[in-house]
């Protein structure tokens, strides 16, 4: 297995100097010269952890199918994961430790468990698939699992929800489908109390922009963002209060940045947008976007990204976006991206699975791409941070869980032997990506090169 790690610049943590370093950092705390004489500041803090990006692999679950959903829950105490052998388990993961404490049978599934969620307590999960039903499981008890079928009356019998979500509150779920329609479940009335006609095609991903829940996001295959607010909302004539356009192919999955005002947009296309609410896209944007997903011909589900795709660097007249991430590969299924954590990065990062199975991580301010972590033999389609921790665990089609944390060797395979899925399944060798995108080779293995010179020289001579 390879790893291509990549680690920025000298972070500036607050300081003027222009070595932000956590030495340098060090230094200037123990001479009294921070910017507090205490402890370092929250913002030093998160500066200093922001550097160390995982770059060590081991494979911590292996199923018989491709797995399709992986996340971590709110205090990242529990691993949640689906996959198409119709099975959702729960991994603790306090404390570092990865170990499976509940295997549920998923019910009603068609094909796949396409997406799941964590209610905000922590007590609930839901997951959907090809069907009616929006299931909800009881995980709070340690006996019989209580599960409820969310009847969402379609009108569709070929249905799916892509995508659905709790509410802050935990009192509603809202959820995107096949149907171009979006729909909000309330669980205290225990009734459908939604349903939108919010899109032109599928809708593959919906999100709540912030804690308030009054606005929300949902985007799709006609490749636009929307932003919905439910105050004003008109169920019979349903008008978003603004629209992100600039992707030139369906978008697969939206991120809130949490603040009520940035989210990124990850596309078909092969970018990753970032978008500011303050700045909505003309009806000339909408065009554009509209031209361009017609004039494409290539489904991604099965054929390879066309060269005028992958190379294309053009911008659509009327896009708005604060930023453009390009480097990853969007394939076969919707592949998801999101913000780094808060409390470790400062949502410094953007990361994205990956279609050649890596994981891409981006600087969020510059656009370039920071790290590449290879260990997967086929898609990634999802990818959790750790909300606490230093480590990030990717969820595969090749059937594979694999967990990535952080170790400061210059050999990362040296303490992967414990993998319990063989040294095979671990981590190996370590090349650098630095801030500009340049990578940057280290030193073993610069070592290592110049050894095979000097054999090449003496065979030759």
């Amino acid at each position: 297995m390879d790893t291509l790690v990549g680690s920025s610049s000298p972070l500036k943590c607050g300081t003027t100097s222009l070595d932000g370093s956590t030495a340098y950092l060090l230094k200037q705390r123990e001479f009294g010269m921070c910017t507090n004489s205490g402890p370092f500041s929250i913002g030093q803090r998160i500066s200093i952890a922001a550097g160390f990006i995982p770059n060590r692999m081991k494979t911590v679950a292996a199923y018989g199918e491709k797995a399709f959903c992986g996340t971590f829950s709110k205090d990242g105490s529990v691993f949640l994961s689906s996959s198409q052998d119709d099975k959702i388990r729960l991994y603790n993961t306090s404390h570092g430790s990865f170990m499976e404490k509940r295997c549920i049978t998923a019910r009603d599934v068609g094909w796949s468990v396409l997406d799941t969620a964590f209610s905000p307590d922590g007590t609930c999960v839901i997951y959907t698939s090809w069907s009616d039903f929006i299931h909800l499981v009881n995980i709070s008890s340690k006996g019989v699992e209580s599960h409820m079928a969310l009847d969402l009356s379609p009108l569709d019998r070929d249905f799916a929800i892509f995508s659905v979500t709790f509410s802050h509150d935990g009192k509603e779920i809202l959820g995107g489908a096949s149907d171009c329609y979006m729909y909000v479940f309330n669980r205290e009335r225990n009734q459908r109390t939604l349903m939108m006609d919010a899109h032109e095609d599928d809708i593959n991903s919906v999100k709540f922009a912030d804690e308030s829940s009054h606005i929300l996001y949902s985007a799709g295959d006609d490749g636009v963002c929307k932003v919905w607010d439910r105050r004003i909302l008109d169920e019979e004539d349903p008008q978003p209060v603004g629209i992100f356009a600039g992707h030139s192919d369906g978008i697969t999955y939206i991120d809130s940045k949490g603040d009520g005002r940035y989210l990124i947009t990850n596309s078909k296309d092969q970018t990753i947008k970032l978008w500011d609410v303050r700045k909505f896209s003309s009806s000339e944007g909408l065009e554009a976007t509209r031209r361009a997903i017609t004039n494409y011909r290539w489904d991604y589900r099965w054929m390879a990204v066309p060269k005028i795709v992958r190379n294309s660097r053009r911008k659509l007249k009327g896009d708005t976006s604060v930023m453009t991430y390009r480097g990853h590969s969007i394939t076969k299924t919707l592949i998801r991206c999101r913000f780094s954590p808060v409390h470790t990065t400062g949502q410094r990062y953007i990361y994205t699975g990956c279609g050649t199975g890596a994981i891409i991580i981006y600087d969020v301010l510059s656009g370039n791409m920071v790290a590449k972590l290879i260990g997967h033999k086929a898609c990634v389609r999802d990818v959790s941070w750790h909300p606490t921790d230093v480590r990030i665990v990717s969820s595969s089609w090749d059937g594979h869980i694999n967990q990535w944390d952080y170790q400061g060797s210059d050999n990362p395979q040296d303490s992967d032997s414990d993998s319990e899925y063989g040294p095979e399944q671990s981590g190996g060798r370590l090349v650098i990506i630095n801030v500009n995108g340049v990578r940057r080779r280290s030193k073993r293995l610069k070592q290592q090169g110049q050894a095979r010179h000097k054999r090449h020289h003496a065979e030759e001579s």
